[in-house]
């Protein structure tokens, strides 16, 4: 039995796909797929959030189940895949054979997706960033900011170069780190004037006064 968390890409996403597919390569589409199914019903939520749980057991005879379990919901989707959805001794040489010339393709193509997806995560965060808190800087850093996110949008959007992507996402990083500093000092500084006009505690508040009293000594007898 082997799991993966996933989550999801989108704020709100409703739903995601699960596509399973046998094969030698990286990427899905140089692979054979098995089989796909959607776990929907996904409470709205930001982006990121959601934790997506993928089981994938393999039985006593060879039938692969695939499960897909919201772990905030419980709420769960299945499929399962005979052995007859496989591959057999032929199909599983071709695989092998079109996953070797297609290689480099592959490698380039998973390159180009980890790259897009740690750009749109910057992307996503940095504009959320400058929206709440584009005041805290100057309008020539924030014009600087969103430049360098519309860049890092288009490439996401229309580049096929996991160098140029990564080259737009750096180039955003630098320039909004600036924001981050002004977030963070004013944090600090809000902090600082809360302690500043708290009231101190008086330290005899719960000390009781406390009366002594001298008892007369006894008489000594002749």
């Amino acid at each position: 039995k082997k799991s993966e968390v996933f989550s999801t890409a989108e704020d709100n996403q409703p739903c995601v796909e699960i596509h399973v597919a046998q094969g030698e390569s990286d990427m899905v589409a140089y692979n054979k797929t098995l089989g796909k199914f959607q776990l929907t019903d996904i409470p709205p939520s930001p982006r990121g959030l959601p934790q997506i749980e993928v089981i994938f057991d393999i039985d006593a005879n060879g039938i692969l189940n695939v499960t897909a379990k919201d772990r905030g919901t419980n709420k769960e989707q299945n499929i399962r895949i005979t052995g007859g959805s496989g591959l057999d001794e032929s199909e599983i040489q071709e695989m092998m054979k079109k996953a070797e010339a297609h290689a480099d393709e592959a490698r380039d193509a998973k390159a180009l997706v980890e790259a897009k997806n740690a750009a749109e995560g910057l992307a996503y965060s940095t504009d959320k960033a400058i929206k709440e808190h584009g005041d805290k800087v100057d309008s020539d850093t924030k014009e600087k900011i969103e430049a360098a996110l519309k860049e890092l949008q288009d490439a996401i959007e229309n580049s096929d170069s996991p160098d140029d992507v990564r080259a737009k996402t750096e180039a955003l990083a630098e320039v909004s780190q600036e924001l981050g500093k002004a977030m963070y000092e004013q944090s600090q500084a809000e902090a600082s004037d809360e302690g500043a006009s708290a009231e101190p505690e008086d330290e005899d508040e719960d000390v009781e006064d406390v009366e002594v009293i001298e008892e007369d000594e006894p008489a000594a007898k002749a």
